[in-house]
């Protein structure tokens, strides 16, 4: 009956330990709204997993651009296209991660939503979010999701579709090479045990 158990928790801890999440922020930039998409413009990379930038630098930059507007409205919130999109992080310096600059490339993926969450005057506060999928620096395939601030000053900007970024965050979920390996050994583990009990009778 121990044996089941220990079994039985291994195959629940396992997986779990084969995926680590990996946070990266970023804050400032500008974007361009119209009815055919968004695009951001100068975004810094503010933090990679916990490391933050020094005051006055950043770790590289974020950028993203959604595809043509699908449903709603810029004013007051809508959902965009992800047909045509991208997410991408540049690292520079030590956080290029050793292949090229680039830390992730990718697109979103599924609708992208843009909501209206806060108002005060003429300042309006949005918010665009969506799933994204793609590579990190070492090829592996990923999938996570971003969550962007931005907020609008006021009534001439948004006429013009210029809006600002205060913070934003992407949680890309990764597989641990290491992790998936000692996965693959525990499962190969938990049927060999089970295939002697049976046997065993």
């Amino acid at each position: 009956m121990r044996r089941v158990v220990v079994l039985t928790l291994l195959a629940l801890v396992l997986p779990m330990a084969a995926w680590a999440d990996i946070i990266l922020t970023n804050q400032f930039g500008t974007i361009s709204v119209s009815a055919a998409g968004i695009s951001s413009f100068g975004s810094q990379l503010h933090s990679f997993n916990n490391v933050v930038a020094a005051p006055g630098h950043s770790l590289g930059t974020v950028s993203f651009t959604t595809g043509a507007m699908i449903g709603g409205t810029l004013a007051g919130g809508g959902t965009f296209s992800s047909v045509g999109s991208t997410f991408n992080v540049v690292g520079k310096g030590s956080w290029a991660q050793g292949h090229g600059t680039a830390i992730f490339t990718g697109s979103f993926t599924g609708d992208i939503s843009w909501a209206l969450t806060a108002v005060s005057g003429q300042l309006k506060t949005y918010t665009l979010s969506g799933a994204i999928s793609g590579q990190l620096w070492d090829g592996r395939t990923v999938t996570g999701t971003t969550q962007q601030t931005v907020f609008v000053l006021n009534n001439k900007q948004f006429s013009q579709g210029i809006g600002h970024i205060h913070t934003g965050i992407a949680q890309i979920n990764a597989p641990e090479p290491g992790a998936l390996g000692l996965l693959g050994t525990g499962l190969v583990g938990i049927a060999g045990m089970f295939r002697r009990k049976l046997i065993g009778g």
